[in-house]
């Protein structure tokens, strides 16, 4: 029997990397390779500054809180600064006015502001003050029916109410209007000592009531929203000197009355 040799089996000798490499190139396709975004990059990307975004946010705070304040400065008139009477510090001749300081007008220079003049504005003074009150010329303009006010300081009238007659500041006499009408039927109730207290009394009370009665209008220009002061009347040293003293009009001459004879007021509301 011939000897066999026996039969060795012999593992296939492991392809390393390169081999494999090698081996691929000239068979397999080359593979493409595919750029993948790393999260990190997409929350750069979506982060990125947009000036439009940041604009159009400016613009809305800017708008709602524009309709805000218009809405409280105006106490709910308004909610786009469409106020009828702006506040003063709204209006550009507040603004200049503040800048210049206060006008000071000699009786003949207010004149030229009676509104005539639509290119001026309409001033009228009372107890020695000038306010604007060009927002109401339909009122103070020509053919108004407060016309007669512009221009001029005619505190006196805004007492006797004789707006024709006493366009003056002269207030002399006016307290006359308050004054009962001296009778001798009537004052013959009293002592002639009696009387002369009497009327130190009545005059005083009288002064009491003009003054009130021009203190009224004052502070109705002095608050008024819709009136702005702009500055003074300036009188020549030692007017009134020179000035006749003005008689009290026929509409508050007409409007005095007697004393009461003492004990005949409470005699009449007891019967009322």
């Amino acid at each position: 029997m011939a000897d066999t040799e026996p039969t060795v089996r012999q593992r296939k000798p492991k392809t390393t990397a390169n081999d494999a490499s090698d081996s691929s190139d000239a068979s397999e396709p080359e593979l493409v390779k595919v750029k993948t975004v790393s999260p990190t990059h997409k929350l750069e990307k979506e982060d990125a500054y947009n000036p439009i975004v940041d604009i159009f946010r400016v613009l809305t705070f800017l708008f709602v809180a524009s309709c805000g304040l218009s809405y409280l400065i105006s106490g709910g008139e308004t909610w786009t600064w469409g106020m009828k009477n702006p506040p003063k510090y709204l209006q550009k001749d507040w603004w200049e006015s503040q800048w210049r300081g206060p006008l000071h007008l000699t009786p003949a220079q207010l004149s030229a502001y009676d509104g005539t003049d639509e290119t001026k504005p309409i001033y009228l003074a009372i107890n020695g003050t000038i306010y604007d009150v060009s927002a109401n010329r339909r009122t103070y303009g020509p053919g108004g029916s407060y016309h007669f006010f512009a221009g001029r300081d005619a505190s006196r009238a805004y007492v006797t109410g004789c707006f024709a007659e006493d366009t003056t500041p002269d207030m002399r006499g006016a307290e006359e209007m308050y004054l009962p009408l001296d009778d001798p039927e009537v004052d013959r109730h009293w002592t002639a000592e009696q009387l002369r207290e009497l009327r130190k009394k009545e005059r005083a009370e009288a002064k009491r009531r003009v003054h009130e009665a021009l203190k009224h209008w004052v502070d109705f220009f002095a608050k008024s929203k819709k009136y702005r002061m702009v500055g003074y009347v300036v009188m020549e040293e030692g007017w009134k000197k020179t000035t006749p003293r003005r008689k009290l009009c026929d509409s508050a001459q007409q409007g005095r009355t007697k004393r009461k004879i003492p004990g005949q007021e409470e005699f009449t509301q007891g019967s009322a």
